[in-house]
């Protein structure tokens, strides 16, 4: 803080107790001009409301006193007073940095118990959920949702339904939170209108939804070009992330026209890397708590 904002500080704290001070002191020892009946004159109502003039109660005298006192108390213990910083050294910086430090001593000694168990076992226990919910929160709602069913806008996976593009073991789901993941639709407009057409129906058919047998079986010789990436049954590739076209599940939405807009415009879905902001402990709890969350049973081995 500069010399002139302290000085400042300091001119506006003198003035604003120096003028309630000295309004404190006045007042009990005020002489008001009162009537003869004991009122100040000030009538309301035809006569029927009178104002009186009374002194002011003890106990009122006495508490703003006290107040006063701890006012006082306050600008001589702790930083207020320009730049005085108080005869304790107290500093909101020193104060969040010791709770910080609390803080991290007691997960110090959670980290330890939850390093002794692979992820699939950690995903059991409740401490590590509610360390790993909390941490799913603060980095991971804003694109899968609170309740991490996904969101199909962005092309967020569903975290719930235990279908997963890479893998959804306690390693797999380390290394998509760690490492991050970068999948790739490429566009098929080249394909023709008519041809996207026919395989959205071919695709739709994979998964028993109602679809348009001539077009779809028109699109099944086409189909070997998508094969490479999700198989020759549609059940996708986990070392590719495509997706499993079988299940019903679909990623950025499963309406004939939004089938149609991936396979002719494609696709691109980022999964940022997380190893920058959050430590290795830290992505073993979340992951834990992604594997509890398509694992809601799983229990916790004593």
């Amino acid at each position: 803080m500069s010399l002139f904002w302290s000085l400042w500080i300091m001119f506006l704290v003198v003035l604003n107790l120096g003028i309630t001070l000295f309004l404190f002191l006045w007042a009990p020892r005020a002489k008001i001009p009162v009537q003869q009946d004991g009122t100040s004159g000030h009538v309301w109502a035809h006569g029927v409301l009178r104002e009186g003039v009374h002194k002011l109660p003890l106990w009122w005298i006495i508490l703003s006193a006290a107040m006063f006192i701890c006012g006082f108390a306050y600008l001589a213990l702790f930083p207020g007073f320009g730049r005085f910083k108080g005869l304790l050294g107290w500093t909101s910086h020193g104060e969040l940095a010791a709770n910080v430090a609390s803080n991290n001593a007691r997960l110090d000694e959670l980290m330890k118990r939850f390093s002794l168990y692979p992820i699939e076992q950690l995903a059991g226990d409740p401490a590590a959920q509610q360390l790993g919910g909390r941490l799913f929160l603060d980095n991971c709602a804003a694109c899968h949702g609170r309740s991490a069913t996904g969101n199909p806008l962005l092309g967020a996976p569903d975290l719930t339904d235990n279908d997963w593009l890479y893998g959804g073991d306690g390693k797999a789901i380390f290394t998509s939170i760690h490492d991050g993941r970068a999948g790739v639709m490429p566009p098929w407009a080249s394909l023709g209108e008519e041809n996207v057409k026919n395989l959205a129906q071919y695709v739709l058919s994979l998964s028993g939804r109602p679809h348009d047998e001539k077009r779809a079986e028109a699109a099944k010789p086409l189909f070997a070009t998508c094969a490479a990436c999700h198989g020759p049954d549609g059940k996708g590739n986990q070392a590719l992330g495509a997706p499993n076209l079988t299940d019903q599940i679909w990623l950025h939405g499963g309406t004939p026209a939004d089938i149609e807009t991936t396979i002719r415009d494609g696709r691109q879905g980022h999964m940022p890397a997380w190893s920058p902001r959050l430590t290795e402990d830290q992505i073993r709890v979340l992951a834990a708590y992604v594997y509890h969350l398509s694992h809601p049973d799983h229990a916790y081995p004593q």
